[in-house]
This record gives C-alpha cells, sequence and structure tokens, in this order.
C-alpha cells in the first residue's frame, strides 16, 4: 500500500475526527479540543508550522558527504535517527473511537519498533489508557518512554513506578498539561508545579527523566535545576494555550541558553526531513512528531506507521547530503539561510 492509500484509510477510520489533511497545518480543525485540533482559535497550532516555514536551507553541494549517518545516541540507545513518535492518548476523546487505545498504541509501537526508534506513550484521564500503553510497552521488551501528566506529586510517582515495572528506559512530564481542558472534563486535576515539586518527581527514580513543555529561557534554566535529563521544548502542539509563539521561533534561545547542560528536544510542527533538519540546525537533539503517527497508525496500522518514518528517513537523508552534513552532529546553524 503506497501512502497515499494510508491517508485515506486514516481519513475514514477518524470518524471525522481529523480530516488528514495534505498539510497537516491546524486550519481545519480550529478549536476542536477535545479533537485533534488546536485550542481557541488554533494561533498556536498554526504558528508551529509558520515558525518553521520562515526559515530556509542553505543548499551546499561541493563536498563529499554521499552517505550521511542519521543515527544518534539518546540515554544510551542508538536510534536510527533523531525521531521520537510523541505521546498522544485519547483514542475515544480525539480520534473518533474507531480504534480501542491498545489498538491505535499496539501499531505506533510495532511499527517504530520496526523502524529502530522509540515511542513515548501518554497518560490521560482515564486510567486504563496509562494501564493499556505501558502493557504494550512491556510487550515490547520495555522499548518505550512513559510520560505522565502533572497530577499531585504522589500520583506522579505512583505512575512512574507502574512505568519503571514495564520495562520502559525514560520517563517524563508533560507539565504543560496542567491546562488541558479534557482533564478537566473529567474531574482529573493537574497542576502547574514548583522546582522543589518537580525535584521530588526526579529523584523518585534512577530513569532518566525528560520534562516536557518548555517555551521560555527562564523555565529552561529552572529545568536544569531540577535535575531532568532532557526538556522537550513544547506548546503541546497548540491544544493548551492559544496564541503562544511556534517552538521553532523559541528554539534557538533555548538552546543557547542550557545547550550541553540538558539534553533539548523539539516537538512542534515537525512533518518531514527537512523539518528535523532545521529543528536540529536551530538546537535541538531530536524531535518529537504527534499527529502524522496518529495519521500512520489509523491508516494501516504498523505497516503505515513504519512506511511514515521511511519516508522521514529518506526525506532526511537526502536533506543532509544537498546541505554536507555528514552526521547529525554535523547540522547546525550554518545551514539556516540568514536574509542579510
Amino acid at each position: 500500500m503506497n501512502y497515499k492509500d494510508v491517508l485515506k484509510n486514516a481519513r475514514e477510520n477518524l470518524n471525522g475526527s481529523c480530516r488528514v489533511c495534505k498539510v497537516c497545518d491546524g486550519k481545519a480543525c480550529v478549536g476542536e479540543v477535545p479533537g485533534m485540533g488546536g485550542k481557541s482559535t488554533g494561533s498556536a497550532f498554526m504558528e508551529n508550522i509558520n515558525a518553521l516555514e520562515k526559515y530556509k536551507i542553505n543548499m551546499r553541494v561541493i563536498h563529499d558527504v554521499k552517505d550521511p549517518k542519521l543515527s544518534v545516541d539518546i540515554f544510551g540507545k542508538n536510534i536510527k535517527l533523531p525521531v521520537f513518535a510523541a505521546p498522544v492518548t485519547g483514542t475515544v476523546l480525539n480520534m473518533g473511537g474507531k480504534l480501542t487505545e491498545k489498538e491505535y498504541i499496539h501499531s505506533v509501537i510495532e511499527g517504530c519498533v520496526n523502524s529502530e526508534i522509540y515511542t513515548m506513550v501518554g497518560d490521560s484521564a482515564l486510567d486504563s489508557f496509562l494501564i493499556d500503553n505501558l502493557e504494550e510497552v512491556k510487550e515490547f521488551n520495555g522499548q518505550g518512554i512513559a510520560i505522565i501528566k502533572p497530577w499531585e506529586n504522589k500520583n506522579v510517582i505512583e505512575k512512574i513506578k507502574m512505568a519503571e515495572a514495564a520495562g520502559c528506559y525514560a520517563v517524563g512530564m508533560d507539565i504543560d498539561a496542567c491546562g488541558l481542558i479534557t482533564l478537566a472534563m473529567h474531574g482529573k486535576p493537574v497542576y502547574p508545579k514548583t522546582v522543589d515539586e518537580i525535584k521530588e518527581i526526579v529523584e523518585s527514580t534512577k530513569l532518566p527523566f525528560i520534562l516536557k513543555g518548555i517555551m521560555t529561557i527562564d523555565e529552561a534554566k529552572l529545568a536544569v535545576e531540577t535535575g531532568a535529563d532532557a526538556i522537550v521544548v513544547s506548546n503541546h502542539g497548540g491544544r493548551v494555550l492559544d496564541q503562544t509563539p511556534g517552538v521553532a521561533e523559541v528554539l534557538p534561545e533555548i538552546a543557547k541558553a542550557v545547550k550541553g547542560k540538558i539534553k533539548i528536544f523539539a516537538d512542534g510542527g515537525v512533518r518531514n526531513g527537512v523539518d528535523i533538519l532545521k529543528m536540529i540546525a536551530l538546537g535541538a537533539d531530536a524531535v518529537l512528531i504527534g499527529r502524522p503517527f496518529v495519521t500512520a497508525s489509523f491508516g494501516e496500522g504498523s505497516e503505515g506507521v513504519k512506511s511514515y518514518i521511511d519516508t522521514l528517513y529518506n526525506d532526511l537523508k537526502v536533506a543532509m547530503i544537498l546541505t554536507g552534513c555528514k552526521s547529525i552532529e554535523d547540522i547546525d546553524e550554518r545551514i539556516i539561510y540568514k536574509n542579510r
């Protein structure tokens, strides 16, 4: 099955919860939360796309780069390319309900494992979702990362212990979920956290810890103070606060402030290999991709996911050849065109 057929199947299987647009830019799903859209005007979702689009690439072709190395080491794991499937949950609330949470996440994890990258599985207002996700991670020998919502600390730590038992090789918290209306609708309170509260969570586990939802320099510096191993620069896909800037807009200044002190992942608007190249050049060590993995999974299960990852790999490889980058470590701001 070619990828066009995958998209056609996804459009049917998502039951109108996602239009599976030619470009996933948030314009057709404005305000659809629950659903796959961005909150209120949808600006924060759309800005993720716009911010990346504003950057252009310097093409270089006089060099000896013929077979670039795309793999990277993250927390002691070698991954085929610097991409994680982002933690997206809620098949019933957000994805039309045609697939169960287990069916959906099974195909994402299997497709990622078969492509030598890793999935971040998510938490939800429905406790069964995390349980299902962790059962699937355990089935695949712990080849996944659990991201927990910012509940009361005792509940976060309890769920981290569940992730450890499932064999996850890293854990984290999407602190930017503290404003999600889907959680409030189910009477599940989530909270912002102080540095000390985050420290307590970080110190509760020996696994690498990821703090997702950082959008400013000052909070990136606070994240370093907490002892976290990585941050994800993310506005939660534009689903929690309207009118934020795009991730690619704030990433360079955050990277300048904390690069080398903490791993930096970027999550927002990445759709293809050139987008990955741009985010790495702007300071990310790796990227997260969310909605396209939903589409791929609903379109053709694990084969759809693998097909999407293969496309990302080939796109990024060609982009690295055409910008003269031998490895991911070679990608830096020199590939970004600056209009003088």
